[in-house]
């Protein structure tokens, strides 16, 4: 580029109407306009609009908001002007850092993206300032923005008033980033969420909501035991169904993709179409059956998670004057996410275009161009709002895009489809929360003092098979299955944890915290039943169990601290109280409850977090909040059970969600921290369900070992 055609004129000459900021993809921080080699984070249009580029989706977790947050913060925006766009499907551009693909999912999104985020709002204010500075002929210590105007002291100017100017300069590498005496967002209490407004006057898109001229609908009619396989069908009474388009097998073998020029045509053409299935290799068993075959794989574990062994520990067991032994049984569980799984996939010029609240698009991609012999480049993933997802929408399969897919290319590849899932689907279509069942025995002196430790969990892995096994998976152990027991804070001396994977067709996957959400219930369980035994507070003891010498666990005694604080707590009070740390979080519990016969009903919950700095307090307060809920939801009456291998529920009178009477009164401390910030999406749910337990327990004297609650014979009202 000569001298004469400098870089701000040729790209005015070139009609560049936006100056993006971002980073290479080797990490470094870039500026330009429309550069492919670009993953910009901060798009400046010609009129000021500033647009972050968000490549964590929302499905209501409140990441829209809080990368907004990091942008607007460091570049002085005026948040109310601010807008926000979901980034294309592109993993070099966008992964998760924490991840190495791109995808939103355990409680990653502020974590992997607080410093990149900041830098590059850093970096767009830094290249503003210097272009206001030589345009004004001052020095950059002049130049001030506050809520998008620039100004030197005597004038004033927008964003669009410099962004050509600023476009020929290079960006800082390291620009300087705000002390937190500075922040004027980051941590306010109340700024409004962006993803608010959408919501509330319908213009969000979902994929729920996309309609494209010529779309036809498509359901799929799937075994009804998993690991059925379709052997043939007919098809003669759905021609009757006005609106049926046509119905075809998919290639592998898993069902019949049935079109319809609506909803209901295609739903109601399914329900009249027959089917063979070959269940050789199908899941037969009810559940009291697959309960049984977890209980016998516990008694010889096929991994060990910790040093010690469960065979080195017996011989304390042995020995000790008394032992504390209980089994906990925990359900399959669906997602149940508002918005049934659902993803629009239409031919383009080169290739195909899906509209989809894609949560994990590096591996929808990726699934995508395999089944429709696509090159990755071919394929356009427009990512959008999710009404919920709690797990499900991220399989290492893809199952419902693979099952769009294969839709779209049985029907010819040139009419776009609609592929969704009923309520039904949802709750029949596996990839639950694993089953899973834990056996502990703990060793015990004279004086209640712990001894040994033997503990063992039988249940399905969630990721060996999978993308993901190489990551997860070592020495044959999948750390999900056990996460919050094998990392456990508590200083307990000689614990063993051992592991067995159940094998079965039933496919399983992460649900909101993982392991966590057993793992979590059994280890505070137990530890309010060492209390009891030894007749201790149950805080007090949990405090005792504690090194305030590591970090860690000085932070969880901060929050167990900060819930009995708030709470009131006293020693011999009926409440429950729990605590645990998941995704780098450590949140408390105090449960308050009413009971009147087998009638439960949760009154309050006291919720202590330690999140790290907390980006956005009303967002934290709402994930605990919403945390808290969902897991109430799924503790008091959620199960998925079967009957010679045929799934028993089929929709939310069988499934109960929370319902408003349910929700009890939620106070949420935020501990304050100078830590980097962490997740604050899952971490709610762990503490929630073994608070409640024990605060049943500490009122009617009853420990719930199995779940639902609704087994063990209480009703919730």
């Amino acid at each position: 580029m000569s001298a004469q055609l400098s870089r701000r004129n040729f790209l005015k000459a070139a009609g560049a109407s936006a100056l993006l900021v971002g980073f290479t993809p080797r990490g470094l921080l870039a500026a330009g306009y429309e550069d492919s080699t670009l993953n910009p984070f901060v798009r400046i249009d010609s009129d000021g609009v500033v647009t972050v580029i968000l490549k964590h989706f929302e499905m209501g977790q409140g990441t829209s908001t809080g990368l907004t947050t990091l942008i607007a913060e460091e570049l002085d925006a005026d948040w109310a002007s601010v807008r926000i766009d979901f980034a294309p499907s592109d993993t070099a551009k966008y992964k998760n850092l924490l991840f190495g693909a791109q995808g939103t999912g355990g409680s990653t999104a502020i974590a992997n993206s607080f410093m990149q985020y900041r830098k590059a709002g850093a970096a767009a204010r830094d290249l503003l300032v210097r272009a206001a500075a030589e345009q004004w002929g001052v020095g950059v210590d002049r130049i001030r923005i506050d809520k998008g105007v620039i100004t030197d002291g005597q004038r004033t100017a927008g964003f669009a008033d410099v962004i050509h100017s600023a476009a020929r300069l290079e960006p800082n590498p390291e620009p300087q980033l705000k002390t937190p005496d500075q922040f004027k967002l980051i941590g306010k209490l109340k700024l409004p969420r962006k993803d608010s407004i959408a919501k509330t006057d319908g213009s969000a898109q979902f994929a729920m909501d996309v309609k494209l001229p010529g779309m036809v609908y498509a359901v799929i009619l799937r075994s009804p035991r998993f690991g059925g396989r379709l052997t043939g069908f007919n098809a003669d009474k759905a021609a009757e169904i006005a609106g049926f388009i046509d119905a075809k097998a998919l290639p592998n073998g898993a069902g019949v993709a049935v079109y319809g020029k609506n909803t209901w045509a295609a739903l109601k053409a399914r329900d009249a179409i027959t089917a063979e299935w070959d269940f050789s290799d199908a899941e037969m068993r009810s559940t009291g059956a697959l309960i049984e075959a977890h209980r016998e794989l516990t008694a010889a574990p096929q991994y060990q998670a910790r040093a010690l062994t469960t065979d080195a520990v017996q011989a304390r067991l042995s020995a000790a004057p008394r032992t504390l032994d209980a089994e906990f049984v925990f359900p399959f569980l669906a997602h149940s996410p508002m918005e049934p799984l659902v993803c629009v996939i239409e031919p383009t010029a080169s290739g195909v275009r899906v509209h989809d609240g894609c949560q994990f698009p590096t591996v929808a991609h990726g699934a995508l161009s395999s089944v429709l012999k696509l090159k990755p480049e071919q394929v356009e993933i427009k990512t959008l709002y999710a009404g919920g997802s709690f797990g499900r929408r991220t399989t290492p399969t893809a199952d419902y895009h693979v099952e769009a897919a294969m839709a779209f290319a049985l029907l010819g590849g040139k009419t776009p489809v609609k592929m969704l899932w009923s309520r039904e689907d949802d709750i029949h279509g596996g990839y639950y929360r694993p089953m899973a069942l834990h056996k502990a025995s703990i060793a015990l002196d004279a004086d209640g003092a712990i001894l040994g430790w033997d503990h063992r969990v039988a249940a399905k892995s969630i990721v060996k098979g999978s993308a993901f096994e190489s990551a997860l998976v070592h020495e044959g152990l999948d750390h999900t299955t056990v996460e919050g027991l094998a990392d456990t804070l508590y200083q307990v001396p000689n614990m063993a944890l051992g592991v067995s994977d159940f094998l079965s067709p039933v496919p399983v996957l992460w649900w909101r915290s993982v392991g966590n959400t057993h793992t979590a219930y059994v280890m505070e369980s137990l530890m309010d039943m060492l209390a009891h035994e030894r007749g201790e507070d149950p805080i007090a003891l949990r405090l005792s169990l504690l090194d305030r010498s590591n970090k860690e666990q000085a932070r969880m005694a901060g929050v167990i601290e900060a819930a009995r604080d708030m709470s009131g707590w006293q020693p011999g009070q009926k409440r429950g109280f729990a605590a645990h740390y998941s995704f780098n979080t450590f949140v408390a519990v105090v449960a308050d409850i009413t009971v009147e016969g087998n009638k439960v009903h949760v009154d309050k919950l006291h919720m202590a977090v330690d999140c790290g700095v907390a980006i956005n307090p009303d967002v934290i307060r709402a994930q605990m909040e919403g945390g808290a809920g969902y897991a109430l939801g799924a503790i008091m009456r959620n199960e998925i059970t079967l009957d010679q291998g045929l799934v028993v529920q089929d929709n939310f009178p069988q499934y109960l969600p929370l319902r408003m009477p349910d929700m009890p009164e939620i106070a949420v401390t935020i501990v304050p921290s100078a830590e980097p910030p962490t997740g604050v999406g899952e971490p709610g749910v762990p503490p929630t369900g073994p608070a409640l337990a024990n605060a049943i327990f500490a009122v009617t004297g009853k420990r719930i070992t199995e779940l639902p609650m609704t087994t063990a014979g209480f009703s919730f009202v």
